[in-house]
C-alpha cells in the first residue's frame, strides 16, 4: 500500500510517466554516444581494443576519400535547403490560399512519395536514370533527339539525380511543416492588408514569411541534419557504396565502409563524432544568426 501511495503521489507520478523516455534516451543515445567517442580514440580488433590516442582523427585529416565524402555531403545539404524551403513553403502558400482546388489529392500526391520505401525509390531513380537507352530519361533525350547519357557516372548528372530523389521524397513532408505553421496565423491579418489594397506579395513579405519564421527555422534545421545524415539513398542509387571515382560517397557512407565493409570501428567512430560536430556547429551558427539563443522581451 505505501508503494503504491507513493507511485501515485502527485510528487512521483510525473516521473513515472516519464521514465520510459528517460530510459530509452539514456540507452538507446547517450550510451551509444560515450561509446562511440571512446571507440574513436581505440583500434578495434575482433578481440582487444588497444588505446591509440588522436591517431584516428589525425588519419582523417590526411585521408583523401574522407574529404571528398564530406564534401559530396555538404554540397547535398547545400542544395537540398535551396530547394527543400523555398518550393514546400509556395506550395503551402498555394494550398491554403483559395486559389487551388481539390487541395486533398494534392496534398496526397506530394505526401505518398514519403510514404515509400528508400529502397524502393533508390531503386526507381536508378532504373530511371539508367545509363542505357531504355532508361526513362535517356528515352526523354531521344524523344528529343539527344543522345543517351550515363547519367550516374558524371558528378553533376548524378547529383540532379540524388537531388530530384531527395526532392520527390521530402517536398510533401515540408509542404505540410509549413501548412501548420500557415494555420497558426490569424486571418483576420490578412483580411486587414486585403482591406487596405496590400497585394498578394505583399501579404506574403510583411504577414507569411515573419511570422512563418520559427516554422522555417526548424524545417531548416532538420534539413541541415538529414542532408549531412544523408546515406540509403546513395547507397541505393548506386546500387552499393562504391559509385564512379565516389561521387555518391557520403560522410554516413564512409562510416558505413571502414566500419561495416572494411571492420575498422575505432577509425568508423572517429568519422561519426566529426559528423556529429560539424552537425552542430552548422545548427548551432544558423540558429544563432536566427536569433533562436536571444531572450524575449516579456
Amino acid at each position: 500500500m505505501k508503494f503504491k501511495k507513493f507511485l501515485y503521489s502527485q510528487k512521483t507520478a510525473p516521473y513515472v510517466f516519464a521514465l520510459p523516455f528517460i530510459l530509452s534516451f539514456v540507452i538507446f543515445w547517450i550510451y551509444p554516444l560515450i561509446s562511440a567517442i571512446v571507440m574513436s580514440f581505440q583500434d578495434i580488433g575482433a578481440v582487444t581494443a588497444d588505446w591509440v590516442g588522436l591517431k584516428n582523427y589525425a588519419k582523417l585529416l590526411k585521408d583523401n576519400v574522407f574529404h571528398t565524402a564530406v564534401i559530396n555531403s555538404f554540397e547535398y545539404m547545400l542544395f537540398t535547403c535551396a530547394l527543400l524551403i523555398p518550393f514546400p513553403m509556395l506550395f503551402a502558400v498555394l494550398m491554403d490560399s483559395n486559389i487551388v482546388k481539390a487541395k486533398g489529392v494534392w496534398k496526397a500526391m506530394l505526401y505518398v512519395p514519403a510514404l515509400t520505401s528508400v529502397v524502393i525509390s533508390g531503386t526507381l531513380f536508378r532504373l530511371m536514370f539508367s545509363e542505357y537507352r531504355t532508361g526513362q530519361m535517356n528515352v526523354v533525350l531521344s524523344i528529343l533527339g539527344m543522345a543517351p547519357v550515363k547519367w550516374l557516372k558524371i558528378k553533376w548528372t548524378s547529383e540532379i539525380a540524388l537531388l530530384l530523389l531527395c526532392c520527390w521524397r521530402w517536398t510533401g513532408v515540408n509542404m505540410l511543416y509549413f501548412l501548420s505553421g500557415l494555420k497558426s496565423i490569424d486571418k483576420e491579418l490578412y483580411e486587414s492588408a486585403e482591406i487596405d489594397g496590400a497585394s498578394f506579395g505583399a501579404k506574403l513579405r510583411y504577414i507569411t514569411l515573419p511570422l512563418l519564421r520559427p516554422t522555417t527555422i526548424y524545417v531548416l534545421t532538420i534539413s541541415i541534419y538529414a542532408g549531412l545524415a544523408m546515406f540509403l539513398e546513395s547507397f541505393m542509387l548506386w546500387a552499393g557504396n562504391s559509385s564512379p571515382h565516389n561521387i555518391g560517397l557520403t560522410i554516413v557512407g564512409y562510416l558505413y565502409k571502414r566500419g561495416i565493409e572494411k571492420n575498422d570501428m575505432g577509425y568508423a567512430c572517429a568519422v561519426g563524432v566529426v559528423l556529429m560536430v560539424l552537425g552542430l556547429a552548422i545548427n548551432f551558427v544558423q540558429l544563432g544568426l536566427n536569433g533562436s539563443f536571444q531572450k524575449e522581451d516579456r
